[in-house]
C-alpha cells in the first residue's frame, strides 16, 4: 500500500527522487553494452503520440509503452486484450466476441460515460467524437495491421484535451515504407479463420484482412472486415500522409453467465443465456496531414478529418433488453505550428471539431410499467469543440530540461429531444426508469496542463510531473436520464496527477518504473443495478514497472507489473451497502496485474525457429461498490512460435490458455446475482504467411 502524500509530500517526494535517481552512477562498460542495447532497438523508440511529431521516447517527462510492428505481427492478435496486457498499468478486460473494457491507470469503468475516460485514436485522431464514445471503440482499430501502437499514461500531454484523462492510446498506421507485401492464412479452433494481406505500391499502401469465429458459447461468433489506405507523399514543399480506415462487424453476442464461481463448470462456459444478443457496427475515419518546415527549425502542419459510426445492439446485460441504435459524423481540423531556438522549443495549436449524432432506444416487449415497451428515448445533438494549446520545453543546462504546457477547451452541445419530454412510462409507474429531458443547449469550458522537470544521461531519464486532465459529459451522460432525474446536474470530471519516473539502460537489461497519485472529482460511476451517481471523488496511486533482459544472442525476457489502489474518497451510501462507500476499492480494480514474455529467437545460430512463452496474471478484485462480492483473479499461459520454412513462407503457432484454466474474462455483481465473461478455453490457431 502506497501512503496518501500530505500536502507537501508530492513536492519533497519529487526533489528526493531526483536527487536519488541523479546519483546513480553507471560503469563505463554499462554504458556501452546501453549504447548497444539501443541499436538493437530496446530503448531507442521515437513517439509521435506526445506532440503530434516524431520525439526521442527515452526522454520525454511522461510515463509511456508502445507496441512495435513485429510485436503486433507475433502477437496476431485476435482481440485488443492480447495486444494491451504487455502495457504496464493497463489491462483491458475482454467482453464476449470482440466487445472490451479499458482499464488505464484506472479501474474497469463501466456506465454510459464510462469511456470518455479514455483517448483512443488513429494516427492522433480520437477514433469517435469525444462526447459520442463507446466502451467498445477499440474493435474498430486495425490492430493486427497497425504500423505501432503507442500510448501515453495519465493526463500526460496538452495536444490532446476532453477525454484524454487516464491516458491515450494511439494507434499508428503504418507508412507506406513500412507496409510489408505479404499475404496471411490463419486458421483455429472454433471455427476461427482470417484472411489478411497488405501491400504498397509508389506512394500507396493497402492493408485489409477479413476474419470469422464461431464463437465458444452457444450462438455466439462474428463476422469482421478492416482495412487501411495509406498516403505518403511529396507535393511542393509540402509533405502530405494521409489514411482511410474502415471496419464492419457482424456478432452475435453471447451474454453473462450467471451463478457464483460458473466459469469453472464446464458445461456453464458453454452456455448462452441471451441467444437473441447481437451487435452490428461500422465505422470509417479519413484524414490528410500536410506538414511543411518553417523557418529552418520550425515545422507547419494542418491536418483536417472526418469520421463516420454507427452500431445496433441488444442491450441484453439489462433484464428488459432494450435495443439502441446510435450513429454520428464528423469533420475537423488540427492545426500546429512548432520551433526551435537555442535552448527553448515551443509548440501551438488549434482543434476543432463538428459532430452530429443521434441515439434511438426501443424496447419490443413490456417488462415492467417501469420498464415498458415502446421508445425509451430518441434525439439527436449536433456537438462543437474549439481547443487552444501551448506548450514550451526549456533546456536548463545540457542535462536539466523544463517542460510546461496548457490547453483552453470549450464544448457545445445542441440537443434536439425527437419524442415527448418527460417519462417515458404511463402516469400509474411507480419510478419510471426512463426519462427524456426538453431540447436544451448546453457548454463546458475546461482546461488541461502539466509541468515537468527531468534530468538527461546518456542512458537514463529522470523526471517529475505534475498534470491536470478533464472529460467533459458524454451526451449519453446529460440525455439519457435514468429514474429520479429531470435534469443532469453533472459538470465535467477533472483528475490531478503527480508522477515520478525513472527509465534508462544498464547492461542488457532496459528499465522503466513510474510511480503515480490522481485525485478526480465530479466522478460519474454506475452501481450494481446500473444507476448512475455523480459528483463523486476518487483517488488512484500506484507503482508501474517494465523490464527487458536481452540474456544472450538466443534468450530474451519482457516483463510488465502494476500494482495499485483505487478507491472512492466520497461518502457516499449506496442501496444495500453497509454504510458509506468512502475508503472502498473502486470494483473491478485488481490490485497487482501483468505479464512476463519469455522469448528464444535461433536466427543468430542458423535456425529458422522462435518462440514466446507468455505467463499473464490478475489479481482478486471487488464486483461492487460496496466491496460485499469478489472475483478471486486467474493465470494463463499463452505460446506464440515461428518456423520459416523457406525465405518467403512463414509456419506460425498462437495458442492461448495452454492450461485450459476456467476463468473469467470480467466479472462483476448486478441485478442481485454474480455474473462472468467467460474466458476462452484453450485454443490454437495456426498461420502461414506469404511474403511477395
Amino acid at each position: 500500500m502506497i501512503n496518501q502524500p500530505t500536502s507537501s509530500t508530492p513536492i519533497v517526494s519529487a526533489l528526493v527522487f531526483l536527487a536519488v535517481a541523479i546519483g546513480i552512477s553507471v560503469p563505463a562498460s554499462a554504458q556501452q553494452r546501453g549504447t548497444q542495447a539501443r541499436e538493437d532497438g530496446e530503448i531507442e523508440t521515437v513517439i509521435v503520440t506526445a506532440s503530434r511529431r516524431p520525439d526521442s521516447a527515452a526522454a520525454l517527462p511522461t510515463a509511456w509503452s508502445t507496441v512495435d510492428q513485429s510485436a503486433l505481427q507475433r502477437i496476431a492478435p485476435q482481440h485488443s486484450n492480447q495486444v494491451f496486457n504487455r502495457v504496464a498499468g493497463s489491462w483491458v478486460s475482454r467482453g464476449n466476441g470482440q466487445e472490451s473494457l479499458i482499464s488505464l491507470r484506472s479501474p474497469v469503468l463501466t456506465g454510459a460515460g464510462s469511456c470518455g475516460a479514455f483517448m483512443t485514436a488513429q494516427d492522433g485522431i480520437s477514433l469517435r467524437s469525444p462526447g459520442f464514445c463507446n466502451v467498445n471503440q477499440l474493435f474498430d482499430a486495425n490492430l493486427l495491421q497497425a504500423g505501432k501502437v503507442e500510448v501515453l499514461k495519465g493526463p500526460a500531454t496538452v495536444v490532446f484535451g476532453s477525454n484524454a484523462l487516464h491516458g491515450i492510446i494511439n494507434v499508428l498506421t503504418p507508412t507506406v515504407a513500412q507496409t510489408r507485401n505479404q499475404v496471411r492464412i490463419e486458421a483455429g479452433s472454433r471455427d476461427y479463420y482470417r484472411l489478411s494481406a497488405s501491400g504498397s505500391f509508389d506512394s500507396i499502401a493497402l492493408s485489409a484482412q477479413t476474419a470469422r469465429y464461431g464463437g465458444y458459447q452457444d450462438e455466439s461468433g462474428y463476422k469482421q472486415q478492416k482495412a487501411t489506405l495509406r498516403l505518403d507523399h511529396e507535393w511542393q514543399s509540402w509533405r502530405v500522409a494521409g489514411a482511410l480506415e474502415g471496419s464492419n462487424l457482424d456478432q452475435e453476442t453471447a451474454g453473462y453467465i450467471r451463478g457464483f464461481e460458473s466459469y469453472q463448470d464446464d458445461d456453464a462456459r458453454e452456455e448462452n443465456p441471451n441467444p437473441e444478443a447481437y451487435r452490428d457496427a461500422w465505422s470509417a475515419r479519413g484524414h490528410l496531414n500536410f506538414s511543411r518546415d518553417w523557418r529552418g527549425t520550425g515545422e507547419i502542419s494542418l491536418k483536417p478529418y472526418w469520421r463516420s459510426n454507427s452500431m445496433t445492439f441488444l442491450q441484453h446485460y439489462l433484464p428488459w433488453k432494450a435495443t439502441e441504435t446510435n450513429q454520428h459524423r464528423s469533420i475537423g481540423l488540427q492545426a500546429m505550428i512548432n520551433g526551435r531556438s537555442d535552448r527553448l522549443g515551443w509548440r501551438a495549436g488549434m482543434d476543432v471539431d463538428h459532430t452530429e449524432g443521434s441515439l434511438l432506444e426501443t424496447q419490443a416487449e413490456f417488462f415492467s410499467p417501469n420498464q415498458p415497451d415502446g421508445v425509451h428515448y430518441d434525439y439527436e445533438v449536433d456537438a462543437d469543440s474549439l481547443a487552444a494549446f501551448t506548450h514550451v520545453d526549456w533546456s536548463i543546462t545540457e542535462r536539466w530540461q523544463f517542460d510546461v504546457g496548457i490547453r483552453i477547451e470549450e464544448t457545445r452541445y445542441d440537443y434536439q429531444n425527437r419524442t415527448e419530454d418527460g417519462p417515458a412510462c404511463a402516469p400509474s409507474a411507480s419510478a419510471c426508469r426512463f426519462y427524456r429531458p426538453a431540447s436544451q443547449k448546453d457548454s463546458f469550458n475546461d482546461w488541461t496542463g502539466n509541468l515537468a522537470l527531468s534530468h538527461h544521461t546518456a542512458n537514463r531519464t529522470v523526471f517529475a510531473k505534475a498534470a491536470r486532465g478533464f472529460r467533459a459529459p458524454q451526451t449519453t451522460e446529460l440525455y439519457r436520464l435514468q429514474s429520479g432525474q429531470t435534469i443532469a446536474d453533472i459538470d465535467s470530471e477533472t483528475v490531478d496527477s503527480l508522477e515520478l519516473g525513472i527509465r534508462g539502460v544498464a547492461g542488457g537489461l532496459t528499465y522503466d518504473v513510474a510511480a503515480y497519485w490522481m485525485a478526480k472529482e465530479d466522478v460519474i460511476f454506475q452501481d450494481r443495478d446500473r444507476y448512475n451517481v455523480s459528483g463523486a471523488e476518487t483517488e488512484h496511486r500506484g507503482l508501474e514497472l517494465s523490464l527487458g533482459w536481452i540474456i544472450n544472442d538466443v534468450w530474451s525476457l519482457k516483463g510488465n507489473g502494476s500494482y495499485a489502489r483505487h478507491r472512492y474518497d466520497s461518502d457516499i451510501e449506496l442501496l444495500g451497502s453497509r454504510g458509506t462507500i468512502e475508503g472502498n476499492d473502486i470494483d473491478t480494480s485488481p490490485r497487482h496485474f501483468g505479464s512476463i514474455q519469455l522469448r528464444a529467437d535461433f536466427a543468430s545460430r542458423g535456425q529458422p525457429l522462435s518462440a514466446e512463452l507468455e505467463w499473464l496474471w490478475v489479481a482478486k478484485y471487488w464486483l461492487d461498490p460496496n466491496n460485499q462480492h469478489e472475483y478471486a483473479g486467474h493465470e494463463l499461459l499463452n505460446l506464440r512460435a515461428a518456423w520459416d520454412l523457406s525465405p518467403s513462407l512463414t509456419l506460425t503457432l498462437v495458442a492461448t490458455n495452454l492450461l485450459d484454466e476456467g476463468y473469467a474474462e470480467r466479472a462483476d455483481f448486478g441485478f442481485g446475482s454474480y455474473r462472468y465473461f467467460v474466458g476462452e478455453p484453450r485454443s490454437a490457431v495456426l498461420g502461414l504467411t506469404l511474403a511477395l
